[in-house]
């Protein structure tokens, strides 16, 4: 049985808080390797708010149990989906769920619907 990969969601403060994360929802992790502070910054996505965070990637910032942003950086191309087990104060606990295992539970077209894929309509973050 393979391990479950945890990650933090950091920084919900600075957008929308954390009041209305709910355990089984499902947000997409993007790589943003343009972001001028940290090189592995890998952002959080909710429909339809968009960016509500970004992975913890510091030490100061990641719960033991967590992977950083670092550790999972190089684990997928370019986003990947976790589901929110867990919501602190202004912090969230999410298992990374591959898109195999996303597909399958929830169905492709759902994933589509909810996440715009295509990129097209999807709200950028604020």
């Amino acid at each position: 049985m393979k391990e479950d990969v945890l990650i933090a969601v950091a920084g919900t403060k600075h957008y929308f808080g954390t009041d209305f994360l709910r355990p089984g929802q499902l947000v997409r992790l993007v790589k943003e390797p343009e972001n001028p502070f940290d090189g592995e910054a890998i952002r959080v996505e909710l429909m339809p708010l968009g960016r509500i965070g970004y992975v913890a990637n510091s030490p100061h910032t990641v719960p033991r149990g967590c992977r950083s942003a670092g550790r999972i950086y190089d684990t997928f191309e370019e986003a990947i989906f976790a589901e929110i087990l867990l919501v602190a104060r202004d912090m969230a606990v999410a298992r990374l769920v591959p898109q195999a295992e996303t597909w399958r539970n929830i169905g492709m077209d759902a994933v589509h619907d909810a996440f715009q894929l295509s990129g097209s309509a999807w709200m950028p973050g604020r």
